[in-house]
C-alpha cells in the first residue's frame, strides 16, 4: 500500500526544531532529534528538506514572519519599536538564532545595493520604510538610513534587555529612552525633508 504524504510534517518539524532551540540552542537540531521530537523519521525529514540548514533557513523564515506579525499592527513606530522589543524578550533564544544566523542562511548580506537599497530583506524592514513615507513623504528608498538607525536603535534595545547588562532597575527607563529616540530621529527627519 503505497504511504500518502503527511501535508502537516513540515510544521510539526518546524515546531520541533523551535522547542528543541528553545531548550538547548542551536547545537540540538539534529535531523535525528528533529525526526524524533516531529514523530517521524529521518528519511521523511529529508524529502521536505535538504539538511540541517534547510530547517534552520525554514526556522528563520517563519520566525521573520512572525517578527513581522508582531510589528504590522503597531499603529506608529513609537509602537512597532516597543512590539519589536517586547518579541526579543519574550523569544530571546529564537531571537538571538535568528540574528546569528540570519545572513549565513539567508543570505541578504549581498544584496546591498550602491544607490542605498536592498534586494530581499524582511518584511518588517519594508514596513518601517513604508510608515516613514507616509509620514515624511519620499520614496522607501529615501528612508534605507533612517529604518536601519530604528532598526539599531530596537536591536540594541532589544539586545541589552536580553543580555541583562542593564540594571533591571533601568529596564524601562532604557525601552522609553528608545521610544522617544524614535520620534526624536523621525522628528529631525521630518524637518530636515522640510528644508529641503
Amino acid at each position: 500500500m503505497p504511504r500518502h504524504a503527511d501535508p502537516d510534517l513540515e510544521e510539526r518539524v518546524l515546531d520541533a526544531a523551535q522547542k528543541l532551540f528553545r531548550r538547548g540552542g542551536d547545537k540540538t537540531l539534529s535531523m535525528r532529534a528533529l525526526a524524533r521530537a516531529a514523530k517521524t523519521n529521518t528519511p521523511a525529514i529529508y524529502r521536505r528538506f535538504k539538511n540541517r540548514d534547510d530547517v534552520l533557513r525554514a526556522l528563520l523564515l517563519r520566525l521573520r514572519q512572525e517578527v513581522y506579525e508582531a510589528v504590522r499592527s503597531a499603529t506608529s513606530l513609537e509602537q512597532a519599536c516597543e512590539r519589536y522589543v517586547d518579541f526579543a524578550l519574550r523569544r530571546p533564544q529564537e531571537y538571538q538564532l535568528y540574528h546569528a544566523h540570519y545572513h549565513e542562511l539567508l543570505g541578504t548580506s549581498r544584496d546591498w545595493r550602491p544607490d542605498g537599497s536592498m534586494g530581499e530583506i524582511g518584511p518588517s524592514f519594508l514596513w518601517v520604510q513604508r510608515r516613514l513615507v507616509d509620514r515624511l513623504g519620499g520614496t522607501p528608498e529615501d528612508h534605507v538610513r533612517l529604518t536601519l538607525a530604528l532598526w539599531a536603535l530596537a536591536h540594541g534595545t532589544a539586545m541589552l534587555l536580553i543580555s541583562r547588562s542593564t540594571p533591571s532597575e533601568l529596564a524601562s527607563e532604557l525601552r522609553t529612552a528608545c521610544t522617544r529616540a524614535v520620534t526624536e530621529l523621525v522628528r529631525e527627519a521630518g524637518e530636515k525633508r522640510a528644508r529641503l
